[in-house]
């Protein structure tokens, strides 16, 4: 019976039998592409890293999120006391030294210092900053000496076992305007003033929070009862604070001519308490900055280095002699 086929016969079987065994062939490659690109997509979204990424994404769009608005829009507050409690949020004023790249304002600060001298060290101290740390801030060192020498100190014993007064030094810290804890309180009706020293840092809000507090003295709203003795401010938390309004209008006669208004003086203490609660903080900028241009040509030079030292190696090609079986490489 095959030799009654001719050969023509013949040829069109082989002919379709290679194609299906292409067009089966052709099919099997393409569900293998696809099955892999499934099982890549599926071991990509189930890996760790993927869901470390996703999670760490999250966190940053709800931290983000709150630190711009406060609070998520579908979580409710509890909250064991009213929100007027915490006082009024302050704004946030660009201060000169706020950028990545900014120092102090010292003339500012210089004029901080008068406010402070003048106004607050009746009632407030500043433990933590001695005469000398004003040197080639705000003043000089004749200047220094000169308001150090203005104060006595005690000092002593003496040859004969007694205290003495002196005047004060470079080395000497400021005076606090009373003599301990009880006499503080006891001239302000029970409250302590506390120590400026690092009041910038120990408030909520900081600067902003300082500024907005000392020109932030407003009459009692209706339905708000302040008590004898105690002044309303909304910023302050609870609204009602035993501190009276200090800065008035043209309180203090600044040396460099400066009118001396509210704000103006409310923003140079501002800057002066600032520089208190941080007086490194020129010198850690500019430390920094040194910093980042050392370790970013140190790293740059660690990459040309790293790629010259192993271009080389992982450049070469690997081959084997088909006669003699031995391993080449070949640089």
């Amino acid at each position: 019976m095959l030799s009654r086929l001719s050969a023509g016969a013949f040829r069109k079987a082989a002919f379709g039998a290679a194609r299906s065994n292409g067009a089966q062939r052709a099919s099997s490659v393409r569900f293998a592409s696809s099955h892999a690109s499934s099982s890549a997509f599926e071991s990509f979204m189930s890996s760790r890293a993927t869901l470390a990424s996703a999670s760490l994404f999250t966190a940053g769009t709800i931290a983000w999120y709150t630190h711009l608005y406060g609070t998520l829009p579908f979580i409710s507050e509890v909250h064991a006391s009213h929100l007027s409690d915490e006082g009024l949020h302050p704004a946030a004023y660009p201060w000169p030294h706020k950028g990545l790249f900014d120092t102090f304002d010292h003339a500012s600060i210089r004029r901080g210092y008068q406010v402070y001298r003048e106004v607050c060290a009746a009632c407030h101290s500043l433990d933590r900053i001695a005469w000398r740390n004003l040197v080639g801030v705000s003043h000089t060192a004749d200047e220094a000496r000169a308001m150090a020498e203005e104060v006595e100190y005690t000092d002593g014993p003496n040859s004969e076992g007694e205290m003495f007064q002196r005047p004060g030094k470079l080395a000497d810290y400021m005076p606090a305007p009373y003599p301990n804890e009880e006499a503080a309180r006891s001239s302000n009706g029970g409250a302590l003033p506390p120590d400026l020293s690092l009041i910038v840092k120990a408030r909520h809000g900081g600067a902003d929070y300082i500024f907005s507090l000392l020109t932030g003295y407003i009459d009692p709203p209706a339905g708000v009862e302040i008590r004898e003795g105690m002044n309303y401010n909304p910023y302050f938390p609870g609204g009602a604070i035993s501190m009276a309004r200090v800065l008035f209008d043209g309180l203090v006669e600044y040396d460099d001519g400066t009118p001396a208004t509210t704000s103006q003086m409310a923003k140079d203490v501002v800057q002066f308490l600032s520089w208190a609660a941080e007086p490194e903080h020129d010198e850690r900028k500019k430390t920094g900055i040194k910093a980042v241009i050392i370790f970013s040509a140190l790293f740059a030079l660690s990459v040309y280095v790293k790629r010259f030292k192993w271009g080389v190696i992982k450049n070469r090609k690997i081959g084997m002699s088909p006669v003699s079986g031995q391993i080449l490489s070949i640089l």
